[in-house]
């Protein structure tokens, strides 16, 4: 860059001196940094409620009402209407007797439609399939069909 007081552009880029970087001044120095903590900081304590005690002897725990039926509810309800179907139907089939047993039964939770697009209470049902499968209850003969194994016509149902 030349030295002349009265030249304005710079002579590496031949841009004006103001947005050149050429001949922007330096830039201030950073701030200085503040004291440092001997300790590091720290979170603050997480703090946990206690229940009060209660003035009665009995603790009872008061939950709010179940929005949906249970997982472990249906089982017994599959393994009856499997056996009075003399041990194996088709899945359809099943489910189609179980929503009319279970009309009454049902929470308004189960009627919603999941994530998945199917019913919330027929999604419960699969997943106590899976579960009587897995205890050995139940098994899958081929796609669609739900079959009772021997141990599982044994099982007592709910009749």
């Amino acid at each position: 860059m030349s030295e002349e007081p009265g030249d304005q552009y710079c002579d590496l880029c031949d841009l004006p001196r103001a947005t050149c970087v050429h001949g922007m001044a330096t830039p201030p120095p950073a701030p200085a940094a503040r004291t440092a903590r001997t300790t590091p900081a720290k979170a603050t304590p997480v703090r946990r409620r206690t229940a009060a005690p209660s003035s009665g002897s009995a603790s009872t725990v008061r939950r709010p009402a179940r929005r949906r039926t249970a997982q472990a509810d249906f089982k017994p309800w599959i393994v009856t209407v499997l056996q009075e179907a003399g041990g194996e139907q088709a899945s359809d089939d099943v489910l189609a007797t179980l929503e009319e047993r279970l009309a009454d039964h049902l929470l308004p939770g189960d009627r919603e439609t999941g994530p998945t697009g199917e019913v919330r209470w027929r999604t419960a049902a699969r997943f106590a399939r899976k579960e009587l499968a897995d205890d050995g209850l139940l098994l899958a003969p081929q796609p669609g069909v739900w079959a009772l194994t021997p141990r599982g016509l044994a099982e007592p149902g709910l009749g």
